[in-house]
């Protein structure tokens, strides 16, 4: 189904002088204006494109890439207020409208923000809200063990760090098991930890014991070869020149250097580890 404030893949149709028409199905013909459209192309082809209103409320198609789609989450800067709200930057020509009854608290330009952006029913514009808590999934969660998922860093608590995953539920980052700096509104991989039988999720960013332990050894076997067999670490290293270094914990460090020795990859003296050869 072809939905606005969604990405899809149109058929092109008709050319005129100022861009050509896609196929929008139940939608109609939508206009991909001449700026954003390919230099070159062929009536028939199809283009991945993004579907928003523009100006004068018509629905419009760009080739460019928003930073949200209507049902998700994302950190956006407010670029300016005006009498019924303010208006982020989303990538596109036309900025994201958070109206002042969507807003958690008083919206200041130049700061950014965690929003959902959906369509609004009653004259199917996209908006966005700050009210995040109203659109995540009440629902038990569907998730399992170990699996991964997407995360969106929307803030800290005393346990440590909340995410929303995948757009639908929150789930917490333990902070004694973050090794690595996050910053509100950041995305990034994670996995499920656990699902606690008050349904609420615990999370990690690293998938398990064994997995990340085989990554992190792979890594240093590769920064020993790209510096050519020596690296100036050892387990009294600093732990922030290690992850400087390798982008790992102090901890993971010495874990790994002890598996490649026993695994006679390195040897591990007083100014360093060394690459066997």
């Amino acid at each position: 189904m072809i939905e606005i404030g969604k990405s899809c893949n149109l058929e092109i149709v008709k050319q005129v002088d100022f861009g050509v028409y896609l196929n929008a199905h139940e939608l109609g013909q939508v206009l991909l204006p001449k700026k954003v459209a390919p230099k070159q192309f062929n009536i028939g082809d199809k283009i991945d494109v993004f579907l928003y209103l523009d100006s004068e409320d018509m629905v419009i198609a760009t080739t460019k890439i928003p930073k949200v789609e209507v049902g998700q989450f994302a950190y956006l800067k407010c670029v300016a207020t005006g009498p019924f709200g303010a208006f982020l930057d989303w990538g596109l020509d036309k900025d994201l409208f958070l109206p002042f009854g969507e807003q958690h608290k008083e919206i200041e330009v130049g700061r950014s923000y965690l929003v959902y952006v959906y369509l609004n029913s009653a004259d199917e514009r996209i908006v966005a809200s700050s009210k995040v808590d109203k659109f995540l999934d009440k629902t038990p969660p569907p998730y399992s063990n170990g699996q991964e998922v997407s995360l969106i860093i929307g803030g800290t608590t005393d346990l440590g760090y909340k995410a929303i995953i995948n757009h639908a539920h929150w789930g917490v980052i333990y902070k004694n098991e973050v090794f690595r700096e996050l910053r509100f509104g950041q995305r990034l991989k994670g996995f499920i930890k656990r699902v606690r039988s008050d349904d609420k999720i615990d999370l990690v960013l690293q998938r398990g014991v064994k997995e990340e332990l085989d990554k992190h050894a792979n890594t240093i076997i590769i920064k020993l070869k790209q510096a050519g067999g020596f690296l100036p670490l050892t387990d009294k290293t600093d732990a922030e020149q290690i992850y400087a270094a390798l982008g790992m914990s102090k901890k993971a460090f010495k874990k790994s250097i002890g598996g490649l020795y026993k695994q006679q990859k390195i040897t591990i003296d007083t100014d360093g580890i060394r690459l066997v050869e």
